[in-house]
């Protein structure tokens, strides 16, 4: 069984930081792509930043320059640094681990989501 658990998210006031964290635990045999998404009530989840195994990056064009992907395979954990934050950046954000297990092929697993809310 797959474990997905993401931390960090809060209030924070426009142009602070927050940085989310998001391990991944159980019979995981390897780790393919780590990426952060995030919704809002009433719209579509959307894609947020992704890091492969090779740490090849990318981003969505509304965070570029703002937030920072990374992440530490020893600790199966993908990170989200995300500065100048924005009231538009309010959401849930989710992670996603493609990976595969010992006993499963390769898959994608959700984590439940934590909330980042930027306000005044």
């Amino acid at each position: 069984q797959v474990h997905i658990v993401e931390s960090g998210g809060g209030f924070v006031e426009p142009g602070g930081s927050l940085r989310l964290s998001c391990a991944a635990s159980g019979s995981i045999l390897r780790i393919i792509t780590m990426a952060w998404y995030r919704q809002v009530p009433g719209k579509r989840r959307e894609s947020v930043a992704s890091i492969t195994l090779g740490d090849r990056t990318t981003y969505a064009d509304s965070v570029k320059g703002r937030f920072a992907i990374s992440r530490d395979n020893a600790k199966n954990t993908v990170y989200l640094q995300m500065d100048s934050l924005q009231p538009e950046d309010t959401a849930v954000y989710y992670c996603k681990a493609d990976l595969s297990t010992f006993t499963r092929p390769r898959n994608d697993y959700w984590g439940q989501g934590t909330q980042v809310t930027v306000s005044s």
